[in-house]
């Protein structure tokens, strides 16, 4: 596949207003599905964000294979702070190209378009970054890109949280859907396999680890740029989010959360007494809850595969290793680290180049996407 020419191909047909979208000279095709999350907002959102009318009501594109009777899935989750679809819409149609599955795009809570469409408007977002910069002069890294979740999560680092029970919520219904025969689009009684990326794969580690209502009992789950640990992340970036917002989100998970829990309530009951809270809990830092991660991972050994990146700054190839290949035996096939001979970031691992470093890029791409495809098609 020439990614970098379909990349721009995809970014010009691509609408998520449209039902359908035909994609030229492929028998694939594109649908935007509408979805509504009833998740309990009352109980697990911050108070401001239960008016955020984008974030229940929203439409998620879903990649139709040419065999409209395949009973394979892949659900594709994508990283933090992301306002756009562009940079999924190939990786998503290579999935469905080399594995003839569905592959559906979710959302996370209050990313993409389940968030207001101000939040990526340079010029509604210009006074908010001004007046964070003037009232902070230590921060570093705010920019229009990620001004609005770094606000956010300075505000109320338990966001993070929230955003990721509500999009755990809102997979669970989409599975049971599938499972039960009642979606749309997709067969009932497909089997569902998941791509994540970044945020994503943390995400989706979880819900492995917790497999609510057993809808994961036989997923397979292949990671890029994931896989750790949260305390060996790194999400200080221009296009994740500021200095501030990093460290008062790291700060409250690594130092406060565990004390907050012990309060009463109906949401901290369910994070301390259920299995995706405790897979939750288990995956903040390497030495928390040990036991219940790896005997988890362990069980998991065989559904679970991750590509980690040599030059990776956000979430290191050191974490994801540490993380998965626990026991450091050799053998583990768990993690491949890899590199690229072109200058890429954690961000942006396949960048746009208009020069002869694109044929690079194509390459890399393809053998990345051929791995998760060899493993996901079954």
């Amino acid at each position: 596949m020439e990614y970098t020419r379909k990349y721009n191909e995809f970014k010009n047909i691509f609408n998520p207003n449209l039902k359908e979208i035909i994609i030229p000279g492929s028998d694939i095709r594109i649908i935007n599905a509408g979805f509504f999350s009833d998740t309990g907002n009352d109980t697990f959102l911050n108070k401001n964000d239960k008016s955020i009318p984008e974030n229940a009501s929203f439409s998620y594109p879903i990649f139709v294979p040419p065999d409209a009777s395949s009973r394979k899935v892949i659900l594709l989750l994508h990283g933090l702070n992301e306002r756009s679809w562009v940079k999924y819409l190939v990786w998503a149609y290579s999935l469905a190209q080399n594995t003839e599955s569905y592959v559906i795009l979710f959302p996370i809570s209050f990313h993409i378009n389940r968030s207001p469409e101000f939040w990526k408007d340079p010029r509604a977002m210009f006074h908010n970054l001004s007046e964070r910069k003037k009232n902070y002069a230590d921060v570093s890294m705010s920019s229009i890109a990620n001004i609005a979740l770094s606000s956010r999560l300075t505000e109320d680092p338990m966001r993070f949280l929230n955003s990721g029970y509500q999009t755990v919520e809102d997979i669970v219904k989409l599975m049971s859907l599938i499972r039960d025969g009642g979606h749309d689009v997709i067969p009932g009684g497909s089997k569902v396999n998941i791509f994540a990326y970044s945020i994503g794969a943390f995400l989706a580690q979880i819900i492995l680890m917790g497999n609510p209502e057993s809808l994961f009992d036989d997923t397979k789950l292949f990671m890029l740029c994931g896989g750790s640990v949260f305390s060996n992340m790194h999400g200080t970036s221009k296009l994740i989010m500021d200095s501030m917002a990093y460290d008062k989100v790291f700060n409250f998970y690594l130092e406060d959360f565990e004390n907050e829990i012990k309060v009463k309530s109906q949401f901290f009951d369910f994070i301390s007494s259920s299995r995706i809270g405790m897979a939750f809990r288990s995956m903040i830092d390497l030495g928390r809850f040990r036991k219940f991660r790896e005997t988890r991972l362990a069980s998991l050994k065989e559904q679970i595969r991750s590509i980690a990146l040599v030059k990776d700054e956000v979430i290191p190839a050191n974490g994801i290793v540490n993380t998965l290949n626990y026991k450091s035996s050799t053998s583990d096939e768990r993690v491949q680290v890899t590199d690229f001979p072109f200058p890429y970031t954690h961000e942006n691992p396949f960048p746009l180049f208009g020069s002869a470093l694109s044929n690079s890029v194509d390459n890399a791409f393809d053998r990345i996407f051929s791995s998760a495809a060899l493993f996901l098609a079954s």
